[in-house]
């Protein structure tokens, strides 16, 4: 269900670039309306297929299978990375547009035109002035989160489909192990609805956040919205770091052994796991720095360094966390 949710969204945003690279056809190459063309087929088709095959375990052909799958993961893995410098190339033009003179934009624009796939003669030729225009360019921007969101969805399905080629599955062990507390089974949807309304207060305050921050309205409200974004945040994480700790105290008690055989495919969960987070740790580091290292220090800075060390402390006690569940034995 999310992943069609993002594909319905990612095919939007095709057809918003395709309407947004048609009105410069006279100027673009011919592959900057073809890729968005080829990259809806390629949703639709990979679409249908994590809906029909998600649950199989395939028994013949594995290494065709296999190879595949991680070729399907690798054009994911590269869709998203097109997807993700193509919207930090977007937005660092949307910078410049306002930082600096027009001379000087189209002067930086010309020496980057291999990004965007124009010709340099008729650089000034391709103006977005029309509002369809307009309309098709802002949309596919805004889009294109949905897009990465989906590159990301279906990777990890992909992932797992391929760690279950050639995988058998012990049909007598399928047993549920009823909680002996009455008070966690009924409490087993709160966690949903808890988690839900976390999910719709993120995207309310995310929507409020970009609006403000991008608009061109008096500082205040910026630095209220700022605020208010890090803050909501700085719960968030805290309220995640609590309940990570929780669960690894929960699994003390436990009875279960830990599972210390060798398992490559477990190995391989914990080392993508952990690399992983080694990208969101740099930007935590790299943000105190910037922080202690800055003047003055005001109100801001305080929330943006408790926001960093938060989001260090969350991922740490997540990785213990999950990493701890990796090597439960089975119940």
């Amino acid at each position: 269900g999310g992943l069609i949710l993002f594909a319905i969204f990612s095919l939007v945003m095709d057809v918003f670039k395709i309407g947004y690279y048609s009105s410069f056809y006279s100027c673009l190459s011919a592959i900057k309306i073809i890729y968005p063309i080829v990259q809806a087929i390629f949703v639709v088709v990979q679409t249908y297929f994590l809906w029909v095959s998600a649950k199989d375990c395939i028994h013949v052909h594995l290494n065709v299978t296999r190879c595949g799958l991680m070729l399907t993961l690798t054009t994911n893995l590269a869709v998203w990375m097109s997807a993700v410098t193509d919207e930090s190339v977007h937005k660092a033009h949307s910078k410049l547009k306002k930082n600096t003179t027009e001379e000087i934009f189209r002067w930086l624009l010309k020496g980057n035109l291999a990004v965007l796939g124009m010709r340099s003669s008729s650089a000034d030729v391709c103006n977005c002035n029309s509002q369809i225009c307009q309309i098709f360019k802002n949309g596919y921007f805004w889009l294109y989160p949905f897009n990465i969101e989906y590159s990301l969805f279906a990777s990890a399905m992909v992932y797992v489909m391929w760690k279950n080629v050639g995988r058998f599955i012990d049909h007598h062990s399928h047993h549920i192990q009823r909680l002996k507390f009455r008070l966690f089974r009924r409490t087993f949807f709160v966690g949903i609805m808890l988690g839900l309304v976390t999910l719709v207060s993120g995207l309310g305050v995310l929507i409020l956040y970009e609006v403000q921050v991008n608009s061109n309205t008096e500082s205040s409200k910026k630095s209220q919205a700022l605020t208010m974004y890090y803050i909501f945040n700085i719960v968030c994480l805290s309220l995640m770091s609590l309940v990570c700790i929780g669960g690894s105290v929960i699994y003390r008690f436990d009875k279960r052994d830990m599972d210390r055989h060798k398992n490559p495919t477990r190995t391989l969960d914990v080392a993508l796991l952990m690399g992983a987070a080694l990208g969101q740790y740099a930007i935590s580091y790299y943000s105190i720095v910037a922080i202690v290292a800055s003047t003055p220090r005001d109100a801001l800075s305080a929330l943006n360094l408790t926001y960093a060390l938060l989001m260090i402390a969350q991922h740490t006690f997540q990785n213990i966390f999950i990493i701890e569940g990796l090597h439960r034995q089975p119940p």
